[in-house]
């Protein structure tokens, strides 16, 4: 698997976290299971998909399913570790 760059700003980590979300959506069982999981409501999710607060909800999410996360990865040609580095950018860490 091609390792992408690790995402090295904020923007760069949203622009993943909405790939990340674009992605979920093409995966019938993940976003309900993303919808279940988070409390977000399919309206809600159109309303603010390109938020940072949406943004944090998806990867946070991804963080705790590993198998959808490996699968993100896997498709966006990443590794894990990039999902992790968004979400510390995201959370105001980095």
């Amino acid at each position: 698997m091609a390792e992408m760059m690790s995402p090295q700003t904020r923007e760069k980590a949203e622009i993943l976290a909405l790939e990340g979300l674009t992605w979920l959506a093409g995966q019938e069982e993940g976003l309900g299971r993303f919808l279940d999981q988070s409390g977000i409501t399919a309206q809600d999710l159109r309303e603010n998909a390109g938020s940072p607060e949406m943004g944090m909800a998806v990867l946070d999410f991804l963080l705790a399913n590993e198998d959808l996360m490996l699968g993100f990865c896997e498709s966006a040609g990443l590794g894990p570790k990039a999902v992790h580095l968004a979400h510390h950018h995201m959370n105001g860490a980095g």
